[in-house]
């Protein structure tokens, strides 16, 4: 690709000094380097100008582009099926992240539900109703559900943005395929509930009924932590109504900013995420996050 400057100088007479000189009109392009040359041929003393000079140079720098050279367009047949391609395969990725958090979400709703329910029955056998212990399993449901919100606020900050960078680190990247390492911590959490929830099943007693509670909230947390993390905020799934939901939405526009950086890396949990950017100062920001994403979902 050559570069040139074109002059044009429609019969000028520069009077520079005492001494002037008369260009025409030129019929070629001259290069930048031979215009910047200096002019030795010029007689007489050229600076200072008289107040009285009159110069009009009208530069125009050109492109030119060399023979044989192809300018990729993006209406171009192969820019079209590059970009379709890439759009089925974000579609198919979605899908197969949907097949799979269905399956593991059905699974584990029906498991939690079958267990509570023979759990229940089992207490009621004898005629006696276990008051302490029922009340000791939802206690324990619900603290274990709140609990794992300040949970996964500390860790997500002690740890998956400290020793365990390099797994939570494609949560931050643009994603590759349907899953993430990130996933993983998914299957971590889910360890503990699993186990808490069995022995809380096949086992009776206050410390057993504290057990299942625990394991049943956790599985309550992470249930829900799917649908409005990777659902609402990642939009690997779609999530219908609830991404209406004024809190919830707000909760998605707050953990936007935490993949944004702008107040370093808060905040760090996911539904108390508007509480921690209000410690910090970042409401306006939030409701700047909140008003684009209504006009993105408006505009979808």
């Amino acid at each position: 690709m050559a570069t040139g400057i074109s002059a044009s100088l429609n019969s000028m007479s520069c009077r520079l000094g005492r001494n002037s000189f008369t260009a025409t009109r030129p019929s070629s392009v001259i290069s930048l380097s031979s215009f910047l040359t200096p002019v030795t041929h010029l007689k007489g003393n050229i600076f200072p100008l008289q107040r009285r000079r009159s110069l009009k140079v009208c530069l125009v720098l050109e492109k030119k582009i060399e023979d044989g050279i192809e300018i990729e367009k993006d209406d171009s047949p192969e820019s079209s099926n590059r970009a379709s391609e890439r759009l089925a395969r974000k579609k198919a990725e979605r899908y197969t992240y949907l097949v799979a958090a269905m399956m593991s979400s059905l699974g584990i709703t029906s498991m939690a539900i079958v267990a509570v329910y023979y759990r229940f029955s089992w207490q009621m056998e004898g005629g006696e109703i276990p008051v302490l212990e029922m009340l000791g399993t939802f206690a324990l449901s619900v603290g274990a559900a709140v609990g794992m919100e300040f949970w996964a606020r500390w860790a997500h900050k002690a740890l998956w943005h400290a020793s365990l960078w390099h797994m939570h680190e494609s949560h931050h990247r643009p994603r590759e395929g349907p899953f993430e390492l990130n996933d993983v911590f998914a299957i971590i959490n889910a360890v503990p509930a699993i186990s808490l929830l069995s022995y809380g099943l096949f086992n009776k007693g206050l410390v057993p009924g504290l057990c299942f509670g625990a394991g049943l909230g956790i599985t309550v947390f992470g249930m829900a932590y799917m649908f409005v993390h990777d659902g609402l905020v990642h939009r690997r799934f779609p999530v219908g109504p609830i991404a209406n939901v004024p809190y919830l939405r707000k909760v998605a526009s707050a953990h936007q900013l935490h993949h944004s950086d702008k107040f370093n890396g808060v905040p760090y949990g996911l539904f108390l995420g508007p509480m921690e950017l209000e410690e910090v100062g970042g409401m306006e920001e939030l409701e700047k996050e909140i008003n684009r994403r209504i006009k993105s979902s408006d505009s979808s």
